[in-house]
C-alpha cells in the first residue's frame, strides 16, 4: 500500500463517546426544543429514526438531506419545510449541550496533524446523517477545525451512508484517489471496515470500539492512538 490518504471517522474515533448515551442526549435536547412547535417527543424521535433509516437506505439518487426531509414530511406534513430554520437554530444552540456527554482525547488532533506533517491527505469520513452545522460543531469538540480536512461528508453533500461501499466509492471519486492508496480509520468494525471491501486499508481504533457482529479484530491493524501513530509513521515511511 502506497499510503497517500487517510479517512477518519468522527464519532467514537476522533471524538470519544458512548454512542447510545450521545443519541439519547441528542434526542432529549431535540425533543425539548421542538415540543413548543407542535412535535410530540415520541412522534418526533420515531420520525427522526425513520428519516435516518431512509438515509441509510439511500442509493445516491438524492442527497441524504433530501431523503430525510421527504420522509419527515411524509410523517408530519409539508409544514416541516417551514420549520427547517427551527432545526438549524437547534444545532447552533441546544445541540451544543450534547458536548457534555462526549469525551476528549488530545491525541486525536495530534494524530490528524501528524498525518498532515507526513504529507498525507486527510478526509473526515463521518457517517453523513447530520447537517454540516452539527458536524462542524463535533469536529471542534474533538479539538480540530473543519479546515483540517480536505473533504467532510455531511447529509447535504452525499447520497449514501455507511456501511454501503458506495459511500466510500463516492469519496474516492471526489478526491480522485485509488482505494489502495487509502486507509480508513474508525471505531465501528461493520461500518468503517466496509471500506476494506473496495481495497482500502483499515485500522480499527479500539478506544470506543463498536463490534456488533463480533468480528475478529485480528484481521485488521488495531489499537489506540499510539498504535495508530506508529502505524501511520511506518506506512508513510514506505512511500519514499
Amino acid at each position: 500500500m502506497a499510503l497517500t490518504t487517510i479517512l477518519f471517522d468522527l464519532d467514537g474515533t476522533l471524538l470519544p463517546m458512548d454512542n447510545d448515551v450521545f443519541v439519547k442526549t441528542y434526542f432529549g435536547l431535540l425533543a425539548k426544543t421542538l415540543a413548543p412547535h407542535g412535535y410530540g417527543p415520541k412522534a418526533l424521535v420515531d420520525a427522526v429514526w425513520a428519516g435516518t433509516a431512509a438515509m441509510v437506505a439511500n442509493d445516491g439518487r438524492q442527497t441524504n438531506e433530501a431523503v430525510f426531509w421527504e420522509k419527515f414530511a411524509g410523517i408530519f406534513g409539508e409544514r416541516v419545510y417551514e420549520d427547517k430554520p427551527v432545526f438549524e437554530a437547534f444545532y447552533m444552540g441546544e445541540f451544543q449541550n450534547a458536548r457534555s456527554v462526549c469525551g476528549f482525547n488530545p491525541q486525536a488532533a495530534q494524530t490528524v496533524r501528524r498525518a498532515k506533517e507526513l504529507g498525507l491527505r486527510v478526509v473526515l469520513a463521518t457517517n453523513p446523517l447530520f447537517p454540516a452545522i452539527a458536524t462542524r460543531s463535533r469536529i471542534r469538540w474533538a479539538g480540530l477545525n473543519p479546515e483540517n480536512f480536505e473533504l467532510i461528508t455531511t447529509y447535504e453533500n452525499i447520497g449514501f451512508c455507511k456501511p454501503n461501499p458506495e459511500y466510500y466509492r463516492e469519496i474516492l471519486r471526489r478526491i480522485r484517489v485509488s482505494p489502495e492508496d487509502c486507509l480508513m480509520v474508525g471505531n465501528d468494525v461493520t461500518e468503517d471496515m466496509a471500506a476494506v471491501e473496495l481495497g482500502m486499508g483499515g485500522f480499527v481504533l479500539t478506544d470506543c470500539l463498536i463490534n456488533r457482529e463480533e468480528k475478529n479484530l485480528e484481521v485488521y491493524p488495531h489499537g489506540g492512538f499510539p498504535e495508530l501513530m506508529e502505524y501511520l509513521s511506518g506506512a508513510a515511511g514506505t512511500n519514499g
